[in-house]
């Protein structure tokens, strides 16, 4: 019986403690492409993904991985371009998503924002889509959709099952893998229309100089990658906060003061997403949800390379934040 084609990838992952060895970045490439079309057994991708979730992938694999996603990413060739990319593929269980009201306040300020992420993979958890619904705030159905958006309102947020359903399909085996893949971390990175600075919010600080790293191997300009409130891209403000950078060609750390004083653990019992509109609107005073919010803000802005220290950033995201048109919140409007 003639080998499949995949399982030389398997092979070199599981050939024991001395033989197995971690893939280069181009067998990482040609192993997602692979993935991404369809060319491989239930089996081997299970086999595949459960392998270097042991093993934990390198920055190398993961840039070629990423590679390997974005060759089959139909994206529209006249899109407009983003200044920002904004994943979100955790979800909250212990606060609002403040983060959406950054988002929304950062685009009303002139950054034109491309925010892609997935829901519904981890059960007790609020995630971006469904928020937005909520809010009566639009979702893309395909790129094409997402690129008119963004031309029209500067923002728009793309479910990866629109994005990339195959993408999608991984990440939904958790329940049946029992653990997370390397999708989880492949998604993240995605940046379909080639924003120039991309922000990454993780909840395993151990992870964060592979996501630097990988950034890096992929060419990225502008990018940073820091512990967010439960994985998502939101600075929690009753915390000091340590940053990982990569900033035309040069990697660099920031280490930025909390916001607020250190309380008991902050657990919001009722997770009303009515809530964000009552504190856009300014209708509702929370002093923890507007240190979250213009201190989501003041990292993307100096990333954005919009303010030269931390304490700038932090003053110009408090300007915007105190600014917004609180009539609305749909872009489009």
């Amino acid at each position: 019986m003639t080998e499949h084609p995949f399982a030389q990838y398997i092979r070199l992952l599981a050939r024991g403690k001395t033989k197995s060895r971690d893939l280069t970045e181009d067998e990482a490439a040609a192993a997602w492409g692979m993935i991404m079309a369809g060319q491989v057994e239930m089996e081997q991708l299970g086999a595949f993904l459960m392998l270097m979730r042991l093993k934990e992938e390198t920055a190398e694999e993961v840039a070629g991985f990423v590679r390997g996603a974005r060759q089959h990413l139909q994206v529209p060739a006249d899109a407009p371009t983003v200044d920002l990319d904004w994943s979100s593929y955790a979800g909250k269980r212990k606060q609002l998503p403040w983060y959406l009201l950054a988002v929304l306040g950062l685009v009303q300020g002139g950054v034109r924002i491309f925010m892609h992420g997935t829901d519904g993979h981890t059960p007790g958890r609020l995630y971006t889509k469904e928020t937005l619904k909520v809010l009566g705030l639009p979702v893309a159905g395909s790129l094409d959709q997402a690129a008119a958006q963004l031309a029209t309102t500067g923002f728009a947020y793309l479910p990866l099952e629109n994005l990339s359903p195959r993408l999608d399909q991984i990440i939904n085996m958790k329940p049946v893998l029992g653990l997370r893949s390397p999708a989880n971390t492949i998604c993240r990175l995605l940046n379909p229309f080639e924003a120039p600075t991309v922000l990454q919010g993780i909840f395993h600080p151990s992870f964060m100089p592979i996501h630097r790293d990988a950034m890096r191997i992929l060419g990225e300009k502008r990018a940073a990658v820091f512990r967010g409130e439960g994985g998502e891209i939101e600075r929690r403000p009753n915390k000091a906060l340590h940053v990982e950078t990569f900033i035309d060609g040069q990697a660099g750390a920031e280490d930025w003061p909390a916001l607020l004083p250190e309380p008991q653990q902050l657990v919001d019992e009722e997770m009303a997403v009515e809530r964000l509109a009552a504190v856009w609107k300014g209708e509702e005073q929370d002093a923890y949800a507007d240190a979250a919010i213009t201190g989501t803000m003041a990292l993307a802005l100096k990333l954005l390379g919009r303010a030269e220290t931390t304490d700038a950033a932090q003053t110009q995201a408090e300007t915007l934040w105190r600014d917004r048109d609180r009539s609305r919140l749909d872009p489009a409007a």
